[in-house]
This record gives structure tokens, sequence and C-alpha cells, in this order.
């Protein structure tokens, strides 16, 4: 399975984090060829959505190349019934394993009683982990079942790992902070050292993944052997830099036309692996990664976010490459 051959040959093995409107198909490849991680993750993916009429709305977060291997799908959900039939059926199409999002602190999705609130009713996510195990072991070959979450609610409440720690989960993947701090305080590593003896005591097979203010390779590596983690998950450390698994980032030495290159490789992508289907305006986001450490950077990012077509994008990053020359 993937967590046990990552942990012997790639300890600590990287994991880029799912994230909702970023981590789709075409800038997953992109990843892929500036400096690929050990392990992708999908958006995340409702399998209440997947088991409803409506599933083919959730096609282009389920969507991947065979240059995005090997990739985890994250799900969410309500019902423990579908977390096992969709989890059967995602098994068969090609994933290496499944992981289940019990993290997400966005009130919207707290107000239904899914992701981190799950913190608070741990009869249910018992129930869930083992329909999502039931639903992945069903099939030809069993694909490994991971948790990704906070250390409490509203306040730090390590009884939660040790919770999920007694599920028999291949991986769990910890943001050390509560669902209340959101990203407005500093990670608690402090809490990692407790969490691996927790670990070592009740589940030694499952690995450790930190996750949250993790921004370069060295960083993470510094952290894992610090306190003995199986991998690090960095998130919003790829704005900053898209080759951020790389040994060596080149990426604060690149030019302005090598930046804005990848810029228009990313949105060239996107176009080809959409068709129009998915709306373009996420791509503005990306501006500040792309454009950003040179002379007028802020100017061309303001006319970037004021281009109403994919099309106009394109000519604009080529027009600003050309007098960049």
């Amino acid at each position: 399975m993937i967590w046990d051959s990552l942990s012997v040959t790639k300890k600590p093995f990287f994991a880029l984090a799912p994230m909702n409107d970023v981590t789709d198909s075409a800038f997953r490849q992109i990843v892929s060829r500036c400096a690929a991680p050990d392990v992708f993750f999908t958006e995340f993916v409702s399998v209440d959505s997947l088991a409803s009429p409506g599933k083919q709305a959730m096609a282009q977060k389920l969507a991947f190349s065979e240059n995005e291997q090997p990739l985890i799908v994250q799900v969410w959900g309500l019902h423990p019934k579908n977390y096992e039939s969709q989890c059967f059926e995602l098994s068969k199409a090609g994933y290496a394993g499944i992981d289940i999002n019990m993290g997400c602190p966005v009130a919207k999705i707290i107000s239904k009683g899914a992701c981190s609130a799950l913190i608070n009713d741990r009869a249910k996510a018992k129930d869930i982990i083992q329909a999502a195990q039931t639903g992945t072991s069903l099939g030809d070959e069993t694909i490994p079942v991971s948790v990704k979450t906070r250390i409490g609610f509203d306040e730090i409440d390590l009884t939660w790992i040790e919770f999920l720690l007694q599920q028999n989960l291949d991986a769990l993947i910890v943001h050390c902070r509560t669902v209340q701090e959101l990203s407005n305080v500093e990670n608690h590593f402090e809490a990692l050292p407790e969490i691996i003896e927790m670990r070592n005591s009740i589940s030694p097979l499952t690995k450790i993944i930190a996750n949250g203010d993790i921004n370069t390779r060295l960083q993470g590596e510094q952290l894992a052997n610090k306190y003995n983690l199986d991998g690090i998950m960095i998130g919003r450390g790829i704005f900053a830099d898209p080759y951020v698994f790389h040994d060596d980032s080149p990426w604060k030495q690149m030019s302005p036309i090598e930046k804005l290159n990848l810029f228009a490789e990313h949105i060239e992508l996107f176009d080809k692996t959409w068709q129009g289907n998915k709306n373009p305006d996420v791509l503005k986001k990306f501006a500040k990664t792309y454009v950003v450490g040179f002379k007028g950077a802020h100017a061309i990012r303001e006319n970037i976010m004021k281009q109403r077509s994919i099309e106009s994008v394109q000519e604009y990053i080529f027009e600003v490459s050309q007098l960049a020359k």
C-alpha cells in the first residue's frame, strides 16, 4: 500500500495538500512538471453528491492524468452508507487511497455536521471511518484509508487524536491547530511528541503526517527529523513556490519571463484540460504565485484581474512577456 511503501523508501515523504479550487488536475500537472511531491491529493469531494443523481457535477474534482500519481482522493459527507458505496467505487477508479476530511474549518460545512464538526460527534466519525474501510475492502484490491484533521475543536484535545488512532487508520494527517483557531495562531507543533507517543502505543503502523505552516522542503525535513514524523504535507507553501518539493528550488532565481511563461503554461493546460467547462476566474488566484518578485508585478496582477476570458489573459501575458524581453 502507498503509505507503507513511502515510509520505507522516502521518509519523510512529502504530499501536496488538498485545496478546493486550487489542486485540480491542471495545477497538479504543473506541480508535477516543476517538482512532484511523493503523493498528490484531489480537491475534497462529497460522497453524498457522488451517491446522488447530480454526481456528474463532481467529475472535475475526480479527474486526473497519469502525471499525477500516486493520487489520494479526499472525501467528505454525512452518511456512512454513502461512504461505503462511493469508497467502493473510488477504489476501482485508479486512486492510491482514500482520505476522509475531518478537519475543514469552514462554517457552512461545520453547520451541516460534516468535516471538523465530527470532532464533537465521535460515534458518527467512527461509523464513517468503518464504512469507508468496508467500502475500500470490497473490491479486488484494498486501498488504504486515512483521515486529515485538527487537534481539537474549541481547544486542544488530544483525546480526539487518540480516538482516531484506535480506528486502525493507515495514515493520520494532523494540522496542529484547533478548528476555532483557523490559521490565526502559530501551529502547535509542540503537540507532536505526545501524538507520536500515542501512535507508537496504540497503532504503530499508522503513518503520522504533519500539516500547516510548512513552507519549504527544508523546513519540512527539519520538522520530520525533530519529531520522527513519517511525512510532511505542504499546502499554502505551493503558492509561494511551485518548486517547493524540489531539493534546491530555483524559483527565487528565475527571471520574470520564466515565471510568466510558467503561468502561461498553466493557463494553456487549464484550457486544454477543462475545454471551457470550468470557470476560468479560478486562474486569477494564481497571479500572486507567478507574477511576483519583480518590478511592475503588482500592476500586471491588477490587469490580470480585469480580464474576462482565458483568451484575454493569455494575450495579456504574452504582451507583457514580449515587453519584458
